[in-house]
This record gives structure tokens, sequence and C-alpha cells, in this order.
């Protein structure tokens, strides 16, 4: 079951940090493991995100914070900087509804695609987007800002052979 989609508040933000932290977890044994653990966002991040109101939380039934889902600008692409789920509520459709909702507001604000980094061999990640519209976008075809958000990721130390870029493309009005 989807939940429902708002905005943040401030006084979630640490019930976020704590959602990354277990969603992080499920990538015990993976190669990119240790590098997510030791640099996950922080609250300015999210303050961020809260300020140009492109943070926005699924609630679970009982209507408590379950998944969040921070964008941004990215070239000319809506940037999906991070998207987690509780794995309490995991497999419920709440990433699916957070990414329709960040759909929503990308389409509403202009902007032609919506751009993102992700693992490629997990089945959550890089397969999870493409049944959701994105494809792996060239290297010829990334802009300058994503170009270096992908050298910013390889200093961190991630596993760039498990990375991927893509892209969605999103109608005009």
């Amino acid at each position: 079951m989807a939940g429902r989609i708002r905005l943040a508040r401030e006084q979630e933000l640490a019930r976020l940090l704590e959602i990354e932290r277990r969603a992080g977890a499920l990538l015990q044994g993976h190669a990119a493991q240790a590098v997510f653990a030791a640099h996950t966002l922080d609250a300015q991040a999210l303050r961020a995100g809260l300020a140009r109101g492109q943070l926005w939380v699924a609630l679970d039934e009982d209507g408590h914070c379950a998944g969040y889902l921070l964008g941004g600008r990215l070239d000319d692409g809506f940037h999906v900087q991070q998207m987690d789920v509780d794995p309490d509520a995991g497999r419920r459709g709440l990433g699916r509804a957070l990414l329709r909702h960040a759909r929503a507001a990308a389409m509403e604000a202009g902007f032609p695609c919506m751009l993102l980094t992700t693992l490629r061999d997990v089945p959550w990640n890089a397969p999870f987007y493409a049944s959701a519209g994105f494809a792996e976008l060239p290297p010829a075809q990334w802009g300058p800002q994503l170009r270096a958000t992908w050298q910013q990721e390889a200093a961190l130390g991630f596993p760039m052979h498990l990375r991927v870029a893509m892209r969605c493309p999103l109608p005009s009005h």
C-alpha cells in the first residue's frame, strides 16, 4: 500500500537520517556499503532540500515517516539526490509513490528530465528506476554538473564500475 506523500518538516529530519542509515544496512556485504556508511547525508543537506521545497516524506499507514526523497537541480534536470525507504516499510509502494510525486513536481517546475546516479547491480536501485522510466545515460550526454557529481562519487571511493547515471525524460506542458 502506497502511503501519503507530503513535504518534510524540520522536526522529522533526524528520522530521515535514521531511515537512510537503516536502508543503507541492506547493502551489507556489497562493495559500496562502506562508502555509503561513511558518507551519509547530513541535516544541512536535508535542510537545504526543505528550504527548496524538494524534500518529501512518505507516511506509512500509521502516519509515521517511512521514506523520503531529496531532490534538487542537476544541469537542466531534476536531480533525485537521495531516496530511502525504511526496510520495515519496504515493498509497499512507498518508493514508487515518492518517485511519482517528485516526477509531478519536476514536471510542474518545467524540468525536461529527471537525473540520478545509483548502483547498477542492486535490485532496488537501477532495475527499480528502469521500471519507472529511467534509462542509462551515456557519459557523452552528461552535463558538467552530472560529470562533477560522478567525479565526486569516485573521489569518495565508490566502486564506479557498479555505478550508473540514469535519465528519465519528462513530457512538457
